[in-house]
């Protein structure tokens, strides 16, 4: 804003100059347009700048209750049930280290999951074919509303869900 205020100020300082001099005005301009113009944004730019005001608002934090025992829940990752936590999987390719340190292999039996601790070893059951894969929770993820499970493409590919891209499945733990 300051670098268009600037520039601003300069061109009205050449409008008036010229106009002054009475040797070049803008067709159906007449100079004393331009002199007040220009006398209107020098006094602009010779005026305190107003501070900003923020407006902060307070947000109430409620606390969820948890479902007791046999309960489902519904939440945005997804439906918690006894039988496991139902979804949809997706698959990713990430050239990187995962959230445990390893480097990510596409190839392996892996997957990423938002709260179960790395290492858990769960299995994922696609609703679409009756499919399932046992893999490791070695990452974080996925963070698109809705998705449960990010799959290694090893893991997708048993369960048949390469050419989808998406599944509806079913995640447990496999004790």
């Amino acid at each position: 804003m300051l670098r268009r205020t600037g520039a601003l100020l300069k061109v009205s300082g050449v409008l008036a100059a010229l106009a002054a001099s009475g040797s070049v005005v803008a067709p159906g301009m007449a100079a004393a347009s331009v002199e007040g113009w220009s006398a209107k944004t020098q006094s602009a730019k010779t005026q305190p700048a107003k501070p900003q005001t923020t407006q902060q608002t307070t947000k109430t934090q409620v606390a969820k209750s948890q479902p007791a025992a046999g309960e489902r829940a519904d939440a945005d990752s997804g439906r918690k049930a006894q039988g496991g936590q139902r979804g949809v999987a997706s698959y990713y390719w990430q050239d990187q280290r995962t959230a445990n340190g390893e480097r990510f292999n596409p190839n392996a039996l892996t997957a990423a999951h938002r709260t179960l601790p790395l290492g858990t070893v769960v299995r994922v059951t696609n609703h679409r074919n009756g499919n399932s894969v046992r893999v490791r929770i070695n990452d974080r993820g996925p963070y698109v509303r809705g998705r449960v499970i990010d799959l290694s493409r090893a893991a997708a590919q048993r369960i048949g869900m390469i050419s989808a891209g998406l599944a509806p499945v079913t995640v447990q733990v496999v004790d």
